[in-house]
C-alpha cells in the first residue's frame, strides 16, 4: 500500500516507518521537522500540502500532533490548527483519494479529568474506551474534537477509521512529576498506564490490517495490567501489598535499585478491547520489567532524559 504517515520524524514515527517499509509498503512521510523517514516537511494545517501528499494514497496513519508538553510552547490556536484542522484536512484528502484505511493516533489524556488526576477518589478509576471523555486542557480538548471528526468522516463516507488512544510511551522525563527517577516512574507506570514505543508501533500495524473489517472503532493501548476491577479499592488503600500478591519479587528488586513502588495507583487503563478486536497485546508488561531487573539486563523500555522533539531542535 501507499501510506501517508504524519509525524514521521517524531518518536513514534521513527519506530513505525521502518516497520511499514519492512512489510513492503510505500511510505510518504510528512512532518514539520526533517528526518530520515520524512519526505515532505510542513504542517498538516497546510491544506494544500496535505492534498499534495495524499495523491494516490491507499491509507493514512495520522500520528502527528501537538502534545501536552507543547502547552507551554504554543498558543491554543496552534493546537486547534494542528490537532483539529489538520485532522479535518487529512480525513477529507483521504476520502477524496479513495483511501481504504485511516488510523488516528489519539491519547488516553482526553479521558483524565482534573478529579481523576488529583487522585482524590476512594477507588482507583478503571478506564475503558467507554469511559466518559473529560479533557482537562487544550491538548485533550483538541484530540477529542479530532476523534469526533474521525467518527463523522466514517459515518459520511464509509471510510474505515480506527482511533488508537495510546498510553504513555515518551522517552523523556515526566514534565509534571519529579518525585521519582525517570526510570522508576516509567517502570511503575507499566502496572496500568504505559507501553513501549515498539508496542505502540506494532499496535498501529495490527490496526492497519484490521481496519477494513472493523469499519470504525476506538482502542485504548497500554501494557496489560495484572489487576482487575475488583482491586480498585486495594489499589488506593495499599498498592504495594496488592503488587506483592502478583509479583513477590518486586519489593526486593526495587530496593536493590533504591526505587519505590507506588503507594497508591489512581487509575488503570484496560487494553482488553484491543486484544479482543485487534488481536493485539503488548509484548512488554510490568513482569517483563522485573525479569530484566532480575537478570541484570537492560530495561525493556526507553528512557532518555535528554530527548527533545525534532520540531523543537
Amino acid at each position: 500500500m501507499r501510506i501517508l504517515l504524519t509525524g514521521s520524524s517524531g518518536w513514534l514515527g521513527r519506530f513505525l516507518a521502518p516497520r511499514l517499509r519492512a512489510q513492503g509498503h510505500e511510505l510518504i512521510g510528512l512532518d514539520v521537522a526533517p528526518g530520515a523517514d520524512t519526505d515532505l516537511v510542513g504542517s498538516v494545517a497546510d491544506r494544500a500540502l496535505v492534498d499534495r501528499a495524499s495523491r494516490g494514497i491507499h491509507a493514512v496513519i495520522h500520528a502527528g500532533a501537538l502534545h501536552k508538553p507543547d502547552i507551554v510552547r504554543y498558543p491554543a490556536s496552534a493546537f486547534r490548527a494542528v490537532n483539529v484542522d489538520g485532522t479535518r484536512h487529512l480525513l477529507a484528502a483521504a476520502a477524496a483519494a479513495g483511501a481504504g484505511r485511516f488510523l488516528f493516533t489519539s491519547t488516553t489524556s482526553l479521558m483524565i479529568s482534573e478529579e481523576i488526576r488529583s487522585g482524590a477518589k476512594q477507588r482507583a478509576v478503571w478506564l475503558t474506551e467507554d469511559s466518559p471523555a473529560a479533557p482537562r486542557n487544550v491538548y485533550g480538548v483538541t484530540k477529542l474534537a479530532a476523534e469526533r471528526l474521525c467518527r463523522r468522516a466514517h459515518d459520511e463516507t464509509g471510510m474505515p477509521v480506527l482511533v488508537l488512544r495510546t498510553g504513555r510511551f515518551f522517552p523523556e522525563e515526566d514534565d509534571t512529576h519529579r518525585d521519582l527517577s525517570g526510570e522508576n516512574r516509567k517502570a511503575n507506570e507499566f502496572l496500568g498506564r504505559r507501553l513501549t514505543v515498539e508496542d505502540a508501533a506494532d499496535a498501529h500495524l495490527a490496526a492497519l490490517d484490521r481496519a477494513p473489517a472493523l469499519g470504525f472503532d476506538t482502542f485504548l493501548l497500554a501494557a496489560p495490567t495484572p489487576f482487575a476491577p475488583a482491586d480498585r479499592e486495594a489499589l488506593i488503600a495499599d498498592a504495594p501489598a496488592l503488587i506483592a500478591r502478583h509479583f513477590p519479587q518486586a519489593a526486593s528488586l526495587y530496593a536493590g535499585r533504591g526505587w519505590s513502588l507506588p503507594a497508591r495507583i489512581e487509575r488503570i487503563y484496560d487494553p482488553s478491547r484491543a486484544e479482543r478486536r485487534l488481536g493485539f497485546r503488548c509484548k512488554t508488561d510490568f513482569g517483563a520489567v522485573l525479569e530484566a531487573m532480575e537478570a541484570g539486563g537492560q530495561l525493556p523500555f526507553a528512557h532518555d532524559p535528554s530527548y527533545v522533539s525534532p520540531k523543537e531542535r
